[in-house]
């Protein structure tokens, strides 16, 4: 039997809290930061939780390389 893969890409965009929760980093921090305002900055370095059905599949793509 072939072993099961962790799917890389969810891998490296997701990661499992030690509770079982999906937390994902928030969008629009990579570059171009001073023309954002300093509120909206600070406000996106917080990691975010997955909300609703996406929780299921992103948790079974990232399950079998643990």
């Amino acid at each position: 039997m072939p072993k099961q893969k962790t799917h890389k890409g969810i891998k490296k965009r997701f990661k499992l809290t030690a509770s079982g929760k999906v937390a994902h980093r928030k969008a629009f921090r990579g570059h171009k930061l001073g023309k954002k305002g300093g509120k909206r900055n600070r406000q996106a370095r917080a990691d975010r939780l997955v909300q609703g059905s996406q929780v299921a599949m992103i948790r079974h793509a990232l399950l079998p390389g643990v």
